[in-house]
């Protein structure tokens, strides 16, 4: 006959082993999760946002999601972040949609002249009225959200005037500074950012489209002198996913990224790296041998009216892709201004 005490301990261990295989159960199959960018690695957004998403994923998940950073395009060309996420060559990536002009003409908008402001504001308007767009114009991979970063010229001479700008060679942000810089008569030189610097010393360019630490972070201040004291541009990015390996992950590991790829890490990243970009500003403006180029109000006025044309080729090429273009910047505005990230 089982004594109480002897079926008591068989209870015991049998409820140690069900315990155990729950708990062997419930620990999720490490993965490893390449992140591709192509900035160097020590750039203020590596520091500020990828990182620390890096080192908050792996905490989320109980270590189970091991992210390793490739920096510098170690994996690939800057302009081909998108496509390396898609085919698996890394598992997130960092993708500057401009790099590519007219791929992705939705998310466009964020480049448009003299539309953001305030980078964490911008950033999180953006990211919000974007993902009803993303399963659309990204839909071979999985979007994670999108931030931005506001510049402006930084030349060899000052600029004042749009007027300026015809025969000049420009380095060009993205592909709607582009088209902006060929409606007001300027030659677009298209290089990365890591190859700008290159461009200003040879003579390939006279002026660039920069945000204003990035020219100190990559150099660029050796060869610039003369700052345009205005939001002129912005660049927007997307963080996007290898939709194969996401789908493979177990339910908590999905969570943990989705609770990574939100509208709050948007806003989050781009407030951080954009206040550490709009910190050049004053950095600049102390430094010897550098000028901040202010602008009276009739000249942004001449700025604004020069660059209206953008706005309505954008509406055009987003009416042709099926959605209503006017519809759309109109609620890209409202939500700027809701958020306080107008221009």
């Amino acid at each position: 006959m089982k004594t109480p005490r002897l079926t008591a301990i068989r209870f015991a261990a049998l409820a140690a082993l069900t315990l155990g295989a729950l708990g062997a159960q419930a620990q999720d199959k490490p993965v490893e999760l390449k992140f591709a960018h192509w900035l160097p690695a020590t750039h203020p957004l590596a520091k500020l946002g990828f990182e620390p998403w890096a080192k908050s994923v792996e905490a989320a998940s109980k270590g189970s999601i091991k992210v390793m950073l490739f920096p510098a395009q170690q994996l690939g060309k800057a302009a081909d972040h998108y496509d390396m996420a898609r085919d698996g060559i890394a598992q997130m990536t960092w993708v500057n949609p401009g790099y590519q002009a007219g791929r992705f003409p939705l998310i466009a908008a964020g480049e448009l002249p003299f539309l953001l402001g305030k980078p964490g504001p911008a950033s999180a308007a953006l990211d919000q009225w974007y993902r009803k767009y993303a399963g659309q114009e990204m839909k071979d991979v999985k979007f994670c959200f999108a931030h931005v970063h506001v510049g402006t010229f930084h030349s060899k001479n000052p600029i004042t005037e749009p007027g300026q700008l015809k025969g000049m060679k420009i380095r060009s942000a993205n592909g709607t500074v582009a088209q902006t810089m060929s409606l007001l008569g300027a030659t677009n030189v298209q290089v990365s950012a890591p190859e700008a610097r290159d461009a200003i010393q040879k003579g390939l360019a006279d002026a660039i489209t920069f945000p204003w630490k990035s020219i100190i972070t990559f150099g660029i201040d050796k060869a610039v002198k003369y700052h345009t004291d205005m939001r002129f541009y912005a660049s927007d990015f997307v963080w996007v996913m290898n939709k194969p390996w996401y789908d493979g992950l177990a339910a908590g590991q999905k969570k943990v990224i989705d609770d990574h790829c939100n509208n709050e890490w948007a806003g989050k990243v781009g407030a951080d790296w954009g206040n550490s970009e709009d910190s050049g500003r004053e950095e600049m403006e102390k430094a010897g041998g550098h000028t901040l180029v202010k602008l009276t109000p009739a000249q942004m006025d001449a700025w604004k009216k020069a660059v209206e044309p953008i706005y309505a080729d954008w509406v055009k090429a987003t009416s042709a892709s099926g959605v209503n273009g006017q519809a759309a910047l109109d609620d890209l505005r409202k939500e700027l201004s809701t958020r306080g990230g107008a221009n």
